[in-house]
């Protein structure tokens, strides 16, 4: 395990260490259960005592607290959610109510915690240590991979293999009707599960958050396939800000060309499911990571992976930066749909 920006984190003295606390938070992704088990087993191993904290930071707020063993990580490293449920908490913004919360935590004996989630379950955990000086290391569970500090985020690539087997499903119907369809992935900000998915599921185009998006392009080289007798396409878009922005782009495209396509919504259905074998094992990878930056004194921070080893980054490095998709991947994406 190397740090980054070593300088920059925080450390605490982990000599009165005794009691954890740990929760899931933010949008739920398939792996979080395997990570918590690697957490809590690892604290367990290294003579620490483990609550739960229920439903995220509202849990934390209302004291929601149950006390883990090994039995009770028994068989969910296959389950995708989270068996402490998670959700976000527009409670938690308020100073007031954070400094309430940390009493709770105080009156339960918890001396650190760890947070599974994403961004802005990160700002509110460098908040806490900020404000109270309680230790707080992260682990990143998101499915749309878009934290800076680390090549993928626990949740990422079930989600990819979801809409993958959605697309090679859609594509055979596309296929028997010559049919155009747009299939909608999420990523607000972020296209690295449309990407992905484009590049695996051989997509005629694909629209991402970080590039504009350039349907006289897209009519011209679907004619032009058209033309060499390809008569049906797949085209995945990341859902941007709002959800439903395929059916804006399928009404854009009829307008432009006269070309009918149909919209398939994926949704939700990219959290679920069975955590793949890297997920799995990533997620096992930094919950363990997660224990031993906080035996060795490191907090305000995240347990990340960058080619193949895991790194510890401070929380102000990892949510003031970008993580875009690369350039070569949209490039060799150009590339291999034409």
């Amino acid at each position: 395990m190397t740090n980054q920006a070593s300088s920059s984190i925080q450390t605490f003295d982990p000599n009165n260490l005794k009691k954890i606390g740990i929760f899931t938070s933010g949008g739920d992704a398939p792996g979080m259960n395997a990570a918590l088990r690697s957490a809590v087993r690892s604290a367990i191993h290294r003579g620490l005592q483990v609550d739960g904290i229920l439903q995220g930071y509202n849990g934390m707020i209302k004291e929601e607290f149950e006390p883990l063993n090994l039995r009770s990580m028994a068989n969910i490293i296959q389950r995708g959610g989270t068996i402490l449920r998670t959700g976000r908490s527009q409670e938690f913004l308020k100073p007031e109510v954070r400094a309430a919360a940390v009493q709770g935590l105080k009156k339960r004996k918890i001396d650190a915690l760890v947070c599974i989630g994403g961004d802005g379950s990160f700002r509110g955990a460098h908040a806490l240590w900020n404000e109270h000086s309680m230790p707080v290391v992260g682990i990143p569970g998101t499915i749309d991979n878009d934290i800076f500090g680390t090549d993928l985020t626990v949740g990422f690539d079930t989600a990819v293999n979801t809409a993958l087997d959605a697309i090679d499903r859609i594509r055979d119907t596309a296929a028997s009707h010559d049919r155009l369809f747009i299939v909608e992935v999420m990523g607000r900000d972020s296209g690295f599960i449309a990407v992905e998915v484009g590049i695996a599921g051989g997509a005629e185009e694909v629209f991402v958050p970080e590039t504009e998006c350039d349907l006289d392009k897209t009519i011209l080289r679907l004619k032009q396939a058209s033309t060499r007798g390809k008569l049906s396409s797949i085209l995945v878009a990341a859902e941007g800000p709002t959800p439903g922005r395929a059916y804006k782009i399928a009404e854009e495209i009829l307008a432009k060309s006269g070309l009918d396509a149909k919209v398939c919504i994926l949704g939700h259905v990219q959290r679920g499911g069975a955590p793949t074998a890297l997920d799995r094992n990533l997620a096992t990878r930094l919950g363990g990571a997660a224990i031993d930056a906080l035996l060795n004194g490191y907090c305000d921070a995240m347990a990340g992976m960058q080619a193949g080893e895991v790194n510890i980054v401070p929380f102000t490095t990892v949510y003031s930066q970008k993580k875009r998709v690369p350039d070569d991947l949209l490039k060799l994406l150009e590339i291999v749909s034409s």
